[in-house]
């Protein structure tokens, strides 16, 4: 099947059908042109969408990222993102492997089908050029036939007639003859043209016209053939990346698989835990029994406060105080909260029948002593007030102990990242000096002394910090005792007073004859703090010694917390004075208490952990 003999006779049909080939072509790349601008600003939104849900840096949003649903979340925007640039590897493949190859394919064919019809067109007019020489000659052979017969006529009437002279008949004889040559040569010169243009008029339809549709058959085939290979790339560069994208879905759903509902649980609690117990049952407040207990100064349940005291025992023993240590709340409770009394004024305690008066003559009730120690600062009101905002102290202590633990443990890390970067930096100073010493023309050693001078001082002062935290963060873990009585009382405090689980421990003590004594309940809530706390401490290390005393006077420690000491004894030191005019010691590692400054004189070992150093 061949256009040249089927379709010889369609050329304008030809020339159409071929332009619309072209359209064709050219609409197909404007297909592809916008399908790669589809896919370039879908790959653009598919980035801008990774990029608005990405965790912003040292934000709040990044701290949640430990959470593997948030970390599956973020792989599957990182995974976006990458499935976007599969989108961009379409457009790029579509634009350089279709748009730009067919585009300049259309130019080479639009050249093509230009030559191939200017030939035809040429054919054409040489065709229609001999055509119109055969009618011409044709004409012209008609006419001089025409011609010729009337000369002939006119012959034939001149010798008949009678009348004309011999001399007009031979001329009309001799015009006849004229025309009838004329005729004989239009006669030839006709059928010469004749068989010239049959002759081109078979080459143009037989041979011409044939190989000029041919090369236009053959070009537009050409035209469909590279359509369909276009096509073929077009579903080839989506083939391509499917297995990219593939990979991608399947990090997606890797990461999905990675979560893990029990490790975000855990990690809740680690975010949360406050390192408090809950509180124990409510003790029930009987209000119908009448109060006929001997209201004393020294009475636990002073009924001029009025207000509810702590009782140890039941099932609320040791939860009120979760967090306190066993030598810390003896302490608080034990400790003189009175001035200490002055030394004797005689030479020798003998002057004195029984001694400096001991603070029991200003003894405070119990109750007073636990009210102190709930309202001293820094303290916990509720949990609530851990979400309130203020200045955070350096130490943290207005977390809870767990999570203060762990803003200790951060910070730690912290300044040690930072001193071995000061470290590395003196090195390489370090260094730098030597080869300057070794090759003096590369520089003055003596301009690096400043600036190893600063990188030292940024050391040392980044290991005091270190320690200082460290300090705080053994504390914390209960490595190291508390350094101070203040110290104690702010370590682990917990606000009983926002819970109503603070009854009057004495408030059903009484004697068999009514009566009720300071000393017995005392007595008995000593009793109760030493068999609530040994069960939970028994394990607790002794406060290490700072120094040793010497004491100067007798005192007869008749209060609680406070030892009796003999003249001249020799004893050790575990607390200094802290501005109260008290300072705790030890007798034979098993016996400790408070005794008056002025009592005793102190030797402090500067060397022992908590000595002060006095220059």
């Amino acid at each position: 099947m061949s256009w040249g003999t089927e379709l010889w006779d369609q050329f304008d049909n030809l020339e159409k059908h071929t332009q619309w080939g072209i359209d064709i072509l050219e609409k197909y790349i404007k297909f592809v042109k916008e399908r790669t601008d589809i896919e370039l600003s879908y790959a653009k939104q598919l980035r801008n969408l990774s990029k608005k849900y990405q965790p912003k840096k040292n934000s709040k949003e990044e701290e949640e990222y430990r959470y593997t649903a948030c970390k599956a979340f973020l792989s599957t925007l990182n995974e976006m993102n990458d499935y976007a640039g599969q989108h961009e590897v379409i457009s790029e493949n579509m634009t350089s492997q279709i748009t730009v190859d067919l585009m300049r394919y259309v130019q080479e064919l639009k050249q093509e089908r230009k030559s191939n019809f200017h030939d035809g067109r040429k054919a054409q007019q040489h065709i229609e050029t001999c055509w119109k020489q055969l009618e011409s000659s044709k004409r012209r052979f008609e006419r001089d036939c025409k011609e010729a017969d009337r000369a002939q006529q006119y012959f034939e009437k001149m010798d008949a007639d009678i009348n004309v002279t011999k001399a007009d008949v031979e001329k009309a004889r001799q015009q006849a003859q004229l025309r009838h040559q004329m005729a004989e040569d239009s006669k030839a010169d006709y059928s010469s043209i004749l068989q010239r243009f049959n002759q081109e008029q078979w080459e143009y339809y037989h041979t011409h016209i044939p190989n000029i549709f041919q090369k236009i058959q053959e070009m537009e085939e050409r035209r469909i053939v590279r359509i369909g290979e276009s096509m073929k790339t077009y579903a080839e560069v989506d083939r391509q990346v499917i297995p990219i994208i593939g990979k991608c879905l399947d990090g997606i759903v890797k990461a999905a698989e990675s979560i893990d509902q029990k490790n975000d649980s855990q990690l809740v609690v680690e975010a949360y835990k406050s390192g408090f117990e809950p509180p124990g049952d409510i003790e029930f407040e009987d209000y119908t029994q009448p109060m006929k207990r001997t209201v004393s100064e020294n009475s636990l349940s002073s009924s001029k406060e009025g207000k509810p005291e702590l009782k140890f025992g039941g099932k609320s023993r040791g939860k009120l105080w979760p967090f306190i240590k066993k030598n810390k709340l003896v302490s608080l409770l034990t400790s003189p909260h009175q001035p200490p009394p002055p030394p004797p004024a005689s030479a020798s305690p003998s002057a004195v029948p029984n001694g400096p008066q001991s603070p029991k003559q200003q003894k405070e009730p119990l109750s007073h002593r636990f009210n102190e120690f709930m309202t001293s600062k820094p303290k916990i009101h509720c949990f609530r007030s851990l979400k309130r905002g203020g200045a955070t102290p350096e130490d943290f202590s207005n977390l809870p102990p767990e999570q203060r633990r762990k803003k200790l443990q951060q910070k730690v890390d912290d300044l040690n990242k930072e001193i071995q970067k000061e470290t590395d930096q003196r090195d390489a100073i370090t260094r730098m000096k030597d080869v300057y010493l070794k090759n003096p023309q590369m520089g003055d050693p003596a301009s690096l002394d400043h600036k190893l001078a600063e990188v030292t001082q940024n050391i040392d002062r980044l290991r005091l910090e270190t320690q200082k935290f460290e300090a705080w963060l053994a504390e914390v873990e209960g490595r190291l005792p508390a350094r101070s009585e203040q110290a104690r009382r702010q370590s682990g405090m917990y606000d009983g007073q926002t819970h109503q689980t603070v009854t009057n421990c004495a408030q059903d003590r009484e004697s068999p004859d009514g009566s009720y004594t300071e000393e017995q309940s005392q007595e008995s809530e000593l009793k109760v703090l030493a068999t609530d706390f040994d069960d939970e401490f028994d394990d607790e290390e002794p406060l290490p010694a700072i120094g040793t005393c010497k004491a100067l006077y007798t005192f007869e420690g008749q209060n609680e917390g406070t030892i009796s000491v003999v003249e001249g004894e020799m004893l050790s030191v575990i607390e200094e004075d802290k501005g109260d005019g008290w300072t705790r010691i030890r007798r034979n590692e098993d016996e400790e208490g408070y005794v008056p400054t002025s009592y005793v004189e102190v030797y402090l070992d500067k060397n022992a952990k908590g000595a002060k150093t006095y220059i």
